[in-house]
């Protein structure tokens, strides 16, 4: 289970599995969905009783790792870290579905995050999720973080869906590497980020689509 509190690393740790061992994340059919429900909608989110909130995310700067080069002093970080698994956005704005698509942050090097459960329901506009494969599905203008119960999906080298997936292109997570079950939660973090980053735009963060496919 992923730590319920943040602690900010101070020591660069070599990992203790290479790479090239570590198992690949659970990617997403590429067949047809067999019925896909759009969270963007106020129909959509109530079926999964989706609550949306938002907050902006701000870098701050804080020490460097103990065994950084001994030029480096400072380095950055963000905050809040909403990533984690049970934490607490009660104090966050709730926002409504069809709001996802408002464009939000100020704007150049900006973030937002993003937070809601979703409830799997045992019946879905006449779908019987029981016995299904459920992904969520996301586009961010223009990258996203994507985090599943406090994980990001991700393996050195290989595909990793929770990872950016590049410009203005879509997440799609596996909720399960398994079939869900009705009544199943999942809490559901994402992480906007305004890009390309060193190329900061004139733009703002927005959802392009929010979704949750089922497969059988």
């Amino acid at each position: 289970m992923p730590a319920a509190k943040y602690v900010r690393p101070t020591v660069w740790v070599p990992p203790t599995t290479s790479a090239v061992l570590q198992p690949q994340p659970p990617l997403a059919p590429s067949i047809p969905p067999s019925h896909v429900v759009d969270l963007m909608t106020e129909a959509g989110s109530t079926a999964f009783g989706a609550r949306w909130r938002v907050k902006e995310a701000k870098i701050v700067e804080c020490p460097a790792l103990t065994n950084s080069m001994p030029e480096f002093k400072t380095t950055y970080d963000i905050e809040p870290h909403a990533e984690l698994a049970g934490f607490d956005d009660s104090d966050w704005p709730v926002i409504a579905p069809a709001d996802l698509s408002a464009r939000r942050g100020g704007g150049l090097v900006s973030f937002i995050w993003f937070r809601t459960t979703l409830t799997i329901p045992a019946n879905v506009a006449g779908f019987d999720t029981a016995g299904a494969k459920a992904v969520f599905r996301i586009n961010v203008d223009d990258y996203a973080d994507v985090w599943i119960n406090g994980t990001m999906l991700r393996t050195p080298g290989r595909p990793s869906p929770g990872a950016i997936q590049g410009f203005n292109m879509p997440n799609r997570v596996v909720l399960a590497d398994r079939a869900v079950t009705p009544c199943e939660k999942f809490e559901i973090a994402v992480f906007a980020i305004n890009g390309p980053i060193s190329a900061a735009p004139g733009n703002f963060l927005f959802f392009r689509e929010a979704k949750v496919e089922f497969f059988r």
